[in-house]
């Protein structure tokens, strides 16, 4: 067994809606597209179809997938997660990012230190690819939701815990569709170092530094999406 692996594993199912949520939040399979028959699946990925019912199941819940009886299984919309009312504040305010970070401050310091514990070295090669891609979509100044997001995902799957995966996968809606914020070269200077100072702690196997090292990038995030919500209010 590889290091830090536990005994529990991801099921046959939540790999697959690993597998589609990233596909369909990174843009693969847009809004309105079609997903394979069950059939084609079960043939594609050698699963059953209890699998593959399970996995449509849960894209659904996390409003991802709509099925549409006789027709088959469509994407929908990923800026509008099916589970948030219509009326609920606009994606990319001030308020829905601070209410985000603080969401992510409950979840992902936790994950953080979890990782630091199971991720095995191929799981620290995606965390470091994933790394490489956002530090330089900050550096071209580029809009990096979808690596940032990819980042901290890789980290979830560490856990090897369906509950942490489930809420990165849903609330990465959010993450994608709006909650930027204009950073200047000093502030995406300082993103960065953050990033590879929690990666550092997950190579070291270091739980407590990787808790402190998620917090405190999480929390300036949070600093920051207070400020810009402040200054939009008083605009």
């Amino acid at each position: 067994m590889e290091r830090g692996a536990p005994d529990r594993r991801v099921s046959l199912a939540q790999q697959l809606v690993l597998d589609l949520s990233r596909r369909i939040l990174a843009g693969e399979l847009p809004a309105g597209s079609k997903l394979p028959t069950e059939q084609a699946f079960t043939e594609e990925r050698g699963v059953s179809r209890t699998v593959v019912r399970e996995a449509m199941s849960r894209l659904q819940a996390e409003g991802l997938v709509e099925t549409r009886r006789g027709i088959g299984t469509f994407v929908v919309d990923t800026s509008r997660p099916g589970e948030f009312p219509d009326n609920a504040a606009d994606k990319g305010s001030g308020g829905d990012a601070v209410a985000v970070f603080e969401l992510r401050l409950s979840l992902e310091v936790e994950a953080a230190a979890i990782a630091a514990q199971r991720a095995t070295p191929s799981q620290l090669q995606a965390i470091r690819a994933a790394l490489d891609e956002a530090n330089r979509a900050g550096l071209l100044r580029k809009d990096g939701s979808r690596v940032e997001f990819e980042f901290h995902l890789q980290i979830a799957l560490c856990t090897a815990n369906s509950f942490f995966i489930d809420a990165m996968t849903h609330i990465g809606n959010t993450l994608i569709s709006g909650v930027q914020q204009a950073l200047t070269e000093q502030q995406r200077a300082v993103v960065i170092e953050e990033r590879e100072q929690i990666y550092a702690a997950l190579v070291r196997n270091d739980t407590e530094v990787a808790r402190a090292a998620m917090r405190l990038h999480l929390s300036n995030g949070l600093h920051r999406a207070l400020v810009a919500a402040r200054v939009s209010t008083d605009g």
